[in-house]
C-alpha cells in the first residue's frame, strides 16, 4: 500500500499501531485544525470528529482513543511555524467543509413545498411603525435566501396602511438597515400607493354578499365574535352595505361609526374567520399620502391583494400569522385573484431581550436605555453598533431554517457566528482596566515590537518601555510578595512588595505560568468600555444593571484604529470603537 503522507512533503511519518492509516491522517489533520483555531488540540474534540466520520471505530475504541492521544501530543509539541506549514496543506479541504457545513445546515429546512425553480417570487414585508429588529431579519434572510435557492425574484413591500403610527422616519431606518445588511430587492413598493386598487376589491367584495358595512361599537363586535354570534348586520342588502361604504370614503362617518367586515363563519373554531374587520376609518394625516385618504384597509385586505396583485408566488411568514392563512385564501378566491402559497415559520425570541415598540419608546422615555440603538437591544442598529456583522446576522438566523418548532435562544448562538468573522480580522491590542503601577527595577529602556494579530499578517505596533507600567486591578489582586509573573510578550518580573505602587524586579526566569496584560508610561491612552447584558432579568424585569462601564488604560496604538473598528483586548473581549474623540468603547463578546 502506497504511503498516504507520500503526496504531502515534510510531514512527520508515523507509526500506524493497528488503526488504519486514513483514520489516522484524518486525526491528525482535525487536531492540526484544533490547535490552529484554539490555541491547543484537544483529545476529546478530535476523537468525537473521528468517530463521527468513522462510526465503526467505535468497536475498538481503546485503540483509537490511543492513537489519538499520541497524534494529539505531537500536534502540541509542534513549533509554530511547523503547525502553520503543515495546516496549509489542509487549509482548501476545511474551507470546502465549512462550505458543505452551511448549506447542509440550512438547507434540509429551507425546502419550500410547491416551489418551482424560476417561477418563484417572494416579498419582505415591513410595516414601517419602527425600527428593524434581529425577528425581521430572520424574516429577511429566509426570503432572501429562498429567492436564491429557486432563481427566483425578491420584493420589498412596505405594508403601510396604518397612518396613527406608519412614518417616513422607519421607512428610512428599513432602507439603512438593509443597505448594511447588503440583501438587494428586484422591486420595491408600497400598499398606500394602491389604495385605489384596494377599494375596487373592498367594492367587489360588498357587490357579491362577501363583505358588509357594520356600525356595532367595539364591544358589541368583540361580544359577538367571541360567543360566535352573527352581527345584525350580516344580512344587510349589498347594495346598502355598498352605499355605506362609499359614505364612509366621502366623510359621512367620523372613525369607530362604521367600518367594513369580511363575511366569513362565525361558528368557525379559528378566530380569525369570524367576520373580520377589512377597512375602517382614521382620519390621522398619512406620512406618505398625506389627507387624500381617510378609510384604510386591515393588514387582512391589503397584505394579501398587494401579493396577488404583484406576481408574490410563495409567501414566508412567522406562525403567529397560520390563523389568517385559511382567511387569505378566502379572500382572494372570492376575488378570483390568484393564491399564493404560503410558508411558515418560527417567531425568533431571544432570551432576555425585548422587541416591542411599546416596551423599547417606555424605556426610552425613561431614561432607561439610550435609544433604539442601545447596545443591550437587538435591533439593528443596535446590533451594528456594538459590532455584529450582517453575515453572523445572515449564518445565526439561516441555521435556524424553516423550523415551525417554538423556543427561545440565547444571544450567544449570534455571538458565537459573530467570532468566527472578527476573531481573523481583529486588532490584538493590550487594555488594562482600573490601573495599579507597577515599577520595574532592572529596567532602564526596552524597545519592543508586538504583532497586530498572531497568526495574521497586520503589522507591528513598536514602543520603548520604561520602568513604569500599569496593570489590571484584578490582576494585581491575584499577587503576593515573590510570585514571579510574565508581562505578555515583554519579560519575567518578580513581585517584591505590595502596596497603592507594586514594586517588581526583572526576573531571569522563565515562566510557563500566569501571563498578564500590561501598558508602560507614555504608551497608553485612557478609555472607557462599555458592558452590555442581556436587559430583562430571569422575570421578565428590566435589570437597571444591565449595562456596566468599565475604564481603564488602552496602549496608544488605538489612536491608529477608526471609530467603529473591532479590536481584540486581549484576555478581556472584542470591542468596537464607539466614539474616537472620547476613546469609548463597546464590548462587543467576550
Amino acid at each position: 500500500m502506497d504511503d498516504i503522507w507520500s503526496d504531502k512533503p515534510g510531514l512527520p511519518q508515523v507509526d500506524w499501531m493497528a488503526i488504519d492509516r486514513e483514520v489516522s491522517l484524518t486525526a491528525r489533520k482535525y487536531a492540526l485544525k484544533n490547535a490552529v483555531d484554539y490555541g491547543k488540540a484537544h483529545e476529546g474534540s478530535v476523537l468525537n470528529k473521528v468517530i463521527s466520520l468513522y462510526p465503526e471505530q467505535k468497536s475498538d475504541i481503546k485503540s483509537l482513543a490511543k492513537e489519538v492521544s499520541r497524534i494529539v501530543a505531537e500536534v502540541n509539541s509542534l513549533g509554530k511555524e511547523a503547525l502553520e506549514s503543515e495546516y496549509k496543506s489542509f487549509e482548501s479541504e476545511f474551507a470546502e467543509e465549512q462550505k458543505v457545513k452551511l448549506e447542509k445546515t440550512a438547507n434540509p429546512s429551507m425546502d419550500l413545498e410547491g416551489a418551482v425553480q424560476g417561477e418563484f417570487a417572494t416579498r419582505y414585508p415591513p410595516a414601517p411603525n419602527g425600527y428593524m429588529h434581529i425577528g425581521h431579519a430572520k424574516a429577511l434572510f429566509l426570503e432572501s435566501e429562498s429567492a436564491r435557492r429557486y432563481n427566483g425574484r425578491l420584493f420589498l413591500y412596505f405594508d403601510d396602511t396604518n397612518p396613527e403610527k406608519d412614518k417616513q422616519e422607519f421607512v428610512d431606518k428599513f432602507h439603512e438597515a438593509l443597505e448594511w445588511l447588503n440583501v438587494k430587492f428586484d422591486k420595491e413598493y408600497y400598499a398606500s400607493d394602491s389604495m385605489d386598487r384596494i377599494y375596487e376589491s373592498a367594492r367587489i367584495l360588498i357587490s357579491n354578499g362577501d363583505a358588509y358595512a357594520c356600525s356595532c361599537s367595539a364591544d358589541q363586535i368583540k361580544d359577538g365574535r367571541f360567543n360566535r354570534k352573527a352581527c345584525s348586520h350580516r344580512e344587510k342588502p349589498a347594495s346598502e352595505s355598498l352605499g355605506q361604504f362609499e359614505d364612509m370614503l366621502s366623510g359621512k362617518y367620523n372613525e369607530n361609526e362604521m367600518i367594513i367586515r369580511f363575511k366569513g363563519d362565525m361558528a368557525s373554531e379559528n378566530t380569525a374567520l369570524r367576520d373580520p374587520t377589512l377597512l375602517r376609518i382614521k382620519n390621522d394625516s398619512h406620512y406618505r399620502q398625506g389627507a387624500k385618504y381617510r378609510v384604510w384597509p386591515t393588514y387582512d385586505l391589503n397584505t394579501p391583494v398587494m401579493d396577488s396583485l404583484n406576481g408574490v408566488t410563495d409567501v414566508l411568514r412567522s406562525k403567529e400569522f397560520e390563523l389568517r392563512d385559511d382567511l387569505a385564501r378566502m379572500i382572494l378566491e372570492k376575488l378570483s385573484l390568484r393564491v399564493p402559497r404560503i410558508h411558515s415559520f418560527s417567531r425568533l425570541v431571544i432570551k432576555g431581550n425585548i422587541t416591542h415598540k411599546r416596551e423599547l419608546n417606555a424605556l426610552i422615555k425613561e431614561g432607561e436605555i439610550s435609544g433604539f440603538d442601545d447596545p443591550r437591544l437587538v435591533t439593528i442598529v443596535a446590533l451594528r453598533r456594538r459590532g455584529i456583522l450582517p453575515q453572523a446576522i445572515r449564518n445565526f438566523v439561516l441555521k435556524l431554517g424553516m423550523t415551525k418548532t417554538d423556543g427561545t435562544v440565547s444571544i450567544d448562538a449570534l455571538l458565537a457566528e459573530n467570532k468566527k468573522l472578527i476573531d481573523p480580522i481583529a486588532k490584538h491590542l493590550f487594555f488594562v482596566a482600573n490601573p495599579r503601577e507597577v515599577i520595574v527595577d532592572g529596567v532602564d529602556s526596552l524597545e519592543i515590537k508586538l504583532k497586530l494579530h498572531p497568526s495574521s499578517d497586520m503589522g507591528f505596533r513598536e514602543y520603548k518601555i520604561g520602568r513604569r507600567i500599569f496593570i489590571s486591578e484584578e490582576d494585581a489582586a491575584g499577587l503576593k510578595d515573590g510570585d514571579t509573573v510574565r508581562l505578555k510578550d515583554l519579560m519575567d518580573i518578580r513581585i517584591i512588595s505590595i502596596g497603592s505602587t507594586i514594586k517588581a524586579q526583572k526576573s531571569a526566569e522563565v515562566q510557563r505560568g500566569r501571563i498578564i496584560q500590561w501598558v508602560s508610561e507614555g504608551n497608553f491612552m485612557e478609555c472607557s468600555v462599555s458592558i452590555p447584558e442581556t436587559p430583562l432579568d430571569d422575570n421578565g424585569k428590566f435589570d437597571k444593571e444591565s449595562m456596566k462601564i468599565e475604564k481603564g488604560y488602552v496602549e496608544k496604538y488605538a489612536k491608529e484604529i477608526n471609530e467603529h473598528e473591532i479590536v481584540q483586548f486581549e484576555r478581556f473581549g472584542y470591542c468596537i470603537l464607539d466614539k474616537k474623540a472620547s476613546n469609548e468603547f463597546i464590548l462587543t463578546q467576550k
